[in-house]
């Protein structure tokens, strides 16, 4: 093997010279090489089905129909449950409890004696008022008889008619004095708790017991001011305990206050429950939903709607599968649907799902549910 050795700047001259020929046509070859690398990818990329040949290919989407449904304007709010009937039943006077008619929880009629005080001395004084009610009765009854014989005046009998009025309304005092001793129930209902027993002194304006009526349940709650129009007597509700998960219980409204609060700028609400299996009882807190002006209307699904500033759209398909953008004009959105005011008919066919890969005026495949194949395929 022959080594060329440079040992000088004449030689290092020569040797440049005789490479720069060589790099010159590496240079020139740089643009040639780079084509056939580009044309090199083209022809793989069409042999692998990608670049444009993806790009032919319409999008997968969702179809679906528009359709009328039945919708109705929701207001939520929070109430309290009073019984129909609820009435503390105190004591008129301070006396001793003589009796004690009732039982814890008891049901009883109206006019049913709860509760007896002492009463002696008032039996007494109405026995007396009653003795001498029949006395001027049976003076007045002889005036009368010697009057028509006339052994009597017009004057004594007067006198004996007023001695009458007078006995009569002793006795009546007498009997209010007793009625007084004695608690009776207002209206039919069940009873509290008994914290009472027999022999204890009572002050007047003690509670003895409570009734409660609360075969149905009056359940007031307030909404805004902004949704007094909504509301009116007769509008059906639906109420839910957190003592009974899962249960709805259906009422109507009853009475709407027709004051509103200055303060809080709500109006009371009273809607009324039937509750003839005693579930629901007074004082408890209920959450409420009120469904107003019910009506049919025509409704997509959340994600058929695409927003766009204060404007909605969604993508209306024709007969070749064209989705083309229509503007829409929408109103109240639950459980997953838009309701539409305006910009589409009953029976359009739109695109409910992948509006993030349709264009305007784009083919698309429709599939007619998640995961069904596209129309005039057949499944795998």
């Amino acid at each position: 093997m022959h080594v060329e050795t440079v040992h000088g700047p004449e030689e290092r001259f020569l040797t440049n010279r005789r490479l720069l020929p060589r790099a010159a046509a590496l240079l020139l070859m740089l643009p040639l090489l780079g084509g056939c690398s580009l044309l090199g990818d083209a022809d793989n990329g069409k042999a692998s089905g990608g670049g444009q040949g993806r790009g032919d290919r319409a999008p997968l989407v969702v179809a679906a129909t528009v359709e009328t449904v039945e919708l109705a304007d929701t207001i939520e709010a929070v109430g309290t449950a009073f019984a129909n009937e609820q009435a503390d039943l105190n004591s008129t006077v301070t006396e001793r409890i003589a009796r004690v008619n009732f039982a814890d929880g008891a049901y009883v009629p109206r006019g049913a004696v709860i509760a007896e005080l002492v009463r002696t001395q008032q039996g007494a004084s109405l026995t007396e008022s009653r003795a001498r009610l029949t006395e001027a009765r049976q003076r007045l009854d002889r005036l009368k008889a010697l009057q028509k014989d006339g052994f009597a005046t017009r004057a004594q009998v007067e006198e004996a008619e007023a001695a009458v009025n007078v006995a009569r309304a002793q006795a009546a005092s007498a009997e209010g004095s007793i009625g007084d001793r004695v608690v009776r129930a207002p209206f039919s209902g069940w009873l509290s708790l008994r914290r009472i027993s027999p022999g204890a002194v009572v002050n007047a304006g003690t509670t003895i017991a409570t009734i409660v009526d609360h075969s149905r349940i009056k359940l007031d709650f307030s909404v805004p001011e902004t949704m007094l129009a909504a509301v009116q007597p007769g509008l059906a509700i639906e109420a839910r305990a957190a003592a009974f998960p899962g249960e709805t219980f259906r009422g109507t409204v009853a009475t709407v206050d027709p004051l509103v609060d200055p303060v809080t700028r709500s109006v009371m609400v009273r809607a009324i429950l039937p509750n003839p299996d005693l579930r629901l009882r007074p004082g408890m807190l209920m959450t409420v939903e009120l469904k107003s002006r019910p009506r049919e209307a025509l409704a997509v699904p959340e994600s058929a709607v695409v927003g766009e500033g204060a404007r909605s759209f969604v993508y209306r398909l024709d007969d070749d599968n064209v989705a083309r953008r229509q503007p829409v004009t929408t109103g109240l959105r639950r459980d997953g649907q838009v309701e539409i005011v305006s910009g589409l008919a009953a029976g359009d066919r739109i695109v409910a799902e992948g509006t993030v890969k349709v264009r305007d005026g784009a083919t698309v495949r429709p599939a007619a549910r998640p995961g069904a194949p596209p129309a005039g395929e057949e499944p795998a």
